[in-house]
């Protein structure tokens, strides 16, 4: 489908349709395969012969959707996971052994930092973390030993935007490879691998669902690195459900409409809140007091539909106003049809250390919001009513 645009390539791409399968996609909810033959079932457990063998190695359904989010992607090849964080497991026991080093920007989602910290270094691989957008501080701590840098652009919540082919080249120059991690973005809005990184990690539970129905996740890369990641799933089994797999496959579908409209209504939001008195900062890359808004305007389409922002009173004020959100769902997830609202130092990032959140810009006066595809108009007076019990 490679000459067709992105709008096509997410509804058709990947597809060999069948008499029986006309105009919808086909779950194929079976744990193994049956064959006709002995020699068949031979040709095709050793690989001799091209087919399905297992639903944890290969399925259908699944296979669908690692085509079609590839095509997205603008990569050769891609693996489903179960989920976000089970696609992180598997880059990361794929690619690194012990006396390797990652190197990783600080302001990442918060058990990414715990999976790195608690379970990683166990296997000796040593783990530095740089801010983001410091490259002298990346050139640094990127050596001869790095094997992976990985961060996420446009960071969660703070909206912070890393210039993926200066990191990349810095990742390259010592033979390291570089994974982003962008489900903020999704593909409907920055492609990283045309931008020199070598793998994108997406959790496919957020936007590219978007409705909150089901968990998965994604590493999209080169043929020879995706067949690095398959080795670690037949043995290791993080895969994807071929029912999830048919899920995300519909919510591809809408991706690009919807992450335009999420943006509409996210940059409305943002300068609504920019001039509210009581707002002490907006994190949101489309507003041009942004310190990143010109790097997000170079790597990507638009920008997307998550913002935070900062309020007077710490803690007291950010659950306040939470707590008096009437049309919003309180939940730590993100990508949703609904407005979503979450305190960051006690959800997503409350596992994180005190030293750990201030060092990654979590405040406790932070508020982050998924701004969703209500009318924009119910939305800010909703924003406005929460504000106006912090009187």
């Amino acid at each position: 489908m490679s000459n067709f645009k992105d709008a096509t390539n997410a509804i058709h791409a990947g597809v060999a349709q069948t008499q029986e399968q006309e105009n919808s996609e086909a779950i194929f909810m079976t744990s193994s395969f049956a064959y006709a033959s002995a020699e068949e079932a031979a040709g095709k457990f050793s690989g001799d012969d091209d087919g399905n063998v297992y639903s944890r190695f290969t399925n259908p359904t699944v296979s669908l959707f690692e085509k079609r989010l590839a095509s997205l992607e603008k990569g050769e090849a891609a693996i489903a996971t179960s989920s976000g964080m089970a696609a992180l497991m598997t880059l990361a026991y794929s690619l690194l052994s012990a006396g390797d080093r990652v190197v990783c920007s600080r302001n990442i989602f918060g058990s990414t930092v715990k999976f790195f910290n608690t379970y990683t270094v166990k296997f000796g691989v040593e783990v530095v973390y740089v801010d983001a957008t410091d490259y002298a501080a990346w050139e640094e701590a990127i050596t001869d030993k790095t094997s992976l840098c990985y961060f996420e652009t446009p960071s969660n919540p703070l909206y912070e935007v890393v210039d993926v082919a200066k990191v990349s080249q810095l990742a390259h120059d010592k033979g390291a490879l570089l994974c982003v991690d962008t489900v903020l973005a999704t593909p409907a809005l920055q492609n990283p691998l045309t931008q020199g990184a070598d793998i994108v990690m997406q959790s496919a539970t957020k936007f590219i669902d978007g409705q909150g129905r089901c968990l998965g996740g994604a590493l999209i890369a080169s043929q020879e690195i995706v067949d690095v990641f398959t080795a670690f799933m037949r043995s290791a089994g993080p895969c994807m459900s071929p029912f999830n797999a048919w899920v995300l496959l519909n919510g591809l579908e809408t991706l690009s409409l919807r992450m335009t409209a999420h943006s509409a209504n996210a940059i409305k939001l943002a300068q609504y809140l920019e001039a509210h008195e009581k707002v002490k900062k907006v994190n949101y890359g489309g507003l041009p007091s942004h310190k990143y808004h010109e790097l997000a305007k170079q790597q990507q389409k638009d920008f997307g539909g998550l913002l935070s922002f900062e309020l007077e009173g710490g803690r007291d004020s950010a659950w306040r106003f939470i707590n008096s959100t009437k049309l919003m769902s309180i939940t730590g997830n993100l990508g949703d049809t609904k407005t979503l609202v979450t305190h960051p130092a006690t959800t997503t990032h409350g596992r994180l250390t005190d030293e750990e959140k201030q060092k990654a810009g979590i405040a406790e006066g932070l508020v982050r919001v998924s701004v969703g595809l209500e009318d924009i108009d119910d939305i800010i007076a909703d924003v406005e009513q929460a504000l106006g019990q912090l009187d």
